[in-house]
């Protein structure tokens, strides 16, 4: 073989390749790369190109009854699958009617009452604290929260700018008043360790897609520094690049976890609660399906009304977090 012709890229890196491109979160580029292989694995190393419909669906098949995995992870593996046939392979699909779909079955969510909000945020200190106390005072998500920056953060409207949320899309939330002062001392916490990288060489953060190339010394400014950065510095997986990331999920759900626990609350609960807890709660105080529908950023009603266990009342101008009664 004629070492000087450059080899074909591996379908995995080819697969990376085009989820790059489409500017997907590291997340997804990893799932999306784990379920290949194993779909790949399972057939004795097949090539997806001889493969179809009845392949997909024997894998899936297993994913259900062997492993025993929920429906949201066998769609996870069946959009990996697809999106390498779709995009990477670029292979008609006529046979993609032919799949089984698992049905994800819509259970009430957990929510907790607000005597409980109260005594798990009791229960917590630090940055947990004022990362759970954001999430039920807005209603976001875990992973939203975490990738705030400071430009997202308005004190002088009481506004929260929610980026390239679930389903790649921007929203705004509001800012609840009693978090305002906290905010503002943990940033200037923030902004001291910011200033020590930057004397050490460091400082710089991830950028959104092309803000890297356009703007080479904006991972350096103060405005797009994350709200709740990491403890320590890491090497980004993709550019190789040493930065400090924004604080890792699992170090405020352990905290969560660890409240609960004191606590003694019988109910699943975990971060994502807390969400449920601030639609429900707002639901409760008269605000209307609509307003929480953008709040939370659902794209459909339909998702939004599973909330509506609790009794919905009209109105909806002028929204007050829930934080403020408590």
């Amino acid at each position: 073989m004629d070492e000087s012709v450059p080899r074909a890229p591996r379908l995995l890196d080819r697969l990376r390749d085009a989820i790059r491109v489409r500017h997907y979160s590291i997340r997804t580029e990893e799932a999306y790369a784990q379920w290949v292989r194993r779909f790949i694995l399972f057939h004795n190393k097949r090539h997806p190109s001889s493969m179809g419909a009845e392949e997909v669906n024997a894998f899936l098949t297993h994913l259900a009854v062997q492993e025993d995995v929920s429906a949201s992870t066998q769609g996870q593996a069946l959009s990996a699958i697809l999106f390498l046939y779709k995009n990477v392979l670029e292979e008609p699909l006529p046979w993609l009617d032919d799949v089984v779909r698992a049905r994800k079955r819509r259970r009430p969510p957990v929510v907790l009452t607000r005597d409980e909000v109260r005594a798990v945020l009791s229960e917590l200190d630090g940055t947990p604290k004022l990362v759970a106390t954001l999430l039920y005072g807005t209603g976001l998500r875990l992973l939203e929260g975490l990738r705030l920056r400071v430009k997202d953060l308005d004190f002088s409207t009481r506004m929260i700018v929610v980026r390239d949320g679930k389903g790649g899309k921007d929203r705004r939330t509001m800012f609840p008043r009693p978090l305002l002062d906290s905010f503002e001392s943990h940033l200037a916490g923030v902004r001291k360790l910011h200033e020590r990288d930057l004397q050490d060489g460091y400082g710089e953060v991830w950028l959104p897609h092309a803000l890297e190339r356009k703007h080479p010394n904006a991972g350096r400014e103060w405005i797009w520094q994350y709200v709740f950065p990491a403890g320590n510095r890491s090497l980004d997986p993709r550019s190789q690049v040493m930065r400090r990331h924004h604080l890792d999920e699992s170090t405020i759900q352990k905290a969560m976890k660890g409240a609960l626990r004191k606590t003694k609350i019988a109910k699943p609960a975990s971060c994502h609660t807390l969400r449920h807890s601030f639609a429900t709660h707002l639901l409760e105080d008269g605000y209307d399906i609509r307003t929480i529908q953008e709040l939370l950023g659902h794209a459909d009603v339909e998702t939004t009304m599973i909330y509506t266990h609790v009794l919905n009342n009209a109105g909806g101008r002028g929204v007050r977090s829930p934080l403020e009664n408590l």
